[in-house]
């Protein structure tokens, strides 16, 4: 049987992206009822984009429920460094939901856990028999890279992806996707504003990884490392064991999404129909 494609879509990373890129000029496109629209207009020329390179026969979008979970249970500070959304994002929320469920796209999110876990669940699920490909931006979802999953991380500029797949990935990390989680705890991650261990970067933490593989065999080999290493480790012990959780992706949440439901094929004229609503006029025509 030949294999099925499945792109799944980090929803929040597009979105994100999308409104940023087009609101940097204070160009928030609105509808004529004054609705803001350009983070969901610019959501699907990278969305149809990534179809139309993917080639996919499945396709699934997965967001976030809400700022609380259970990281932030873990650690108060996680994504405590992030402003609130603008105002005319807000709106834009549900409006792109609304969108995607045009298309008879699955949109898949749970309280308590973030996009990613989702689509670590779903991505590990569908890999065992399909080819996998998840569209973000976020490097953390590396650590899914699997047989049968690739990332593809947006870069500048729209239809410009870097995908990372088993082959390719030693090469250009110098680590392998099981490590990333071990990596991130080191050195932490300043977007989700969480630190690992002060004073280990991305060179230093890789450096350890190469040599001792994992955390846990790198403390049990605590004296073999440099004086101003082991220094740095024993004063954050608990920080670098707190960011390593955090940092991984949970690939068992309770969610399932059958793949029948989200077979690439759409109903032109109920897409159209919505972008007629929100007064998308040069969209119809990349359908």
């Amino acid at each position: 049987m030949e294999k099925q494609r499945v792109l799944l879509v980090d929803g929040m990373a597009l979105l994100f992206r999308g409104f940023f890129a087009t609101s940097f000029r204070g160009n928030y496109m609105k509808t004529t009822k004054g609705m803001p629209t350009n983070g969901v207009y610019q959501f699907m020329r990278y969305f149809l984009d990534a179809v139309d390179t993917f080639n996919p026969t499945h396709v699934i979008c997965c967001w976030d429920m809400g700022s609380k979970t259970f990281r932030t249970d873990l650690y108060d500070g996680y994504k405590a460094n992030r402003p609130a959304p603008p105002e005319e994002l807000v709106p834009q929320f549900e409006l792109i939901k609304e969108v995607v469920a045009s298309f008879n796209m699955p949109n898949i999110g749970l309280e308590n856990f973030e996009a990613d876990d989702c689509i670590g669940t779903l991505a590990k699920l569908y890999g065992v028999d399909d080819d996998v490909i998840i569209l973000t931006g976020d490097q953390d979802i590396l650590q899914l890279v699997d047989d049968g999953i690739q990332v593809a991380i947006m870069r500048k500029g729209q239809g410009n992806y870097e995908v990372f797949n088993q082959e390719n990935f030693y090469d250009k990390k110098g680590i392998y996707p099981n490590q990333i989680v071990d990596l991130k705890g080191l050195m932490g991650d300043s977007a989700d504003n969480y630190p690992g261990v002060k004073g280990i970067g991305e060179k230093t933490a890789t450096k350890l990884l190469q040599e001792h593989e994992t955390i846990d065999k790198l403390l049990e080999n605590m004296d073999q490392l440099p004086k101003g290493v082991q220094t740095k480790i024993k004063n954050n012990m608990d920080m670098l064991h707190l960011s390593r959780e955090l940092a991984e992706i949970k690939c068992d949440v309770p969610i399932s999404c059958h793949l029948d439901s989200a077979i690439w094929a759409f109903d032109k004229t109920r897409v159209e129909e919505k972008f007629t609503e929100l007064e998308f006029k040069n969209l119809a025509k990349l359908l």
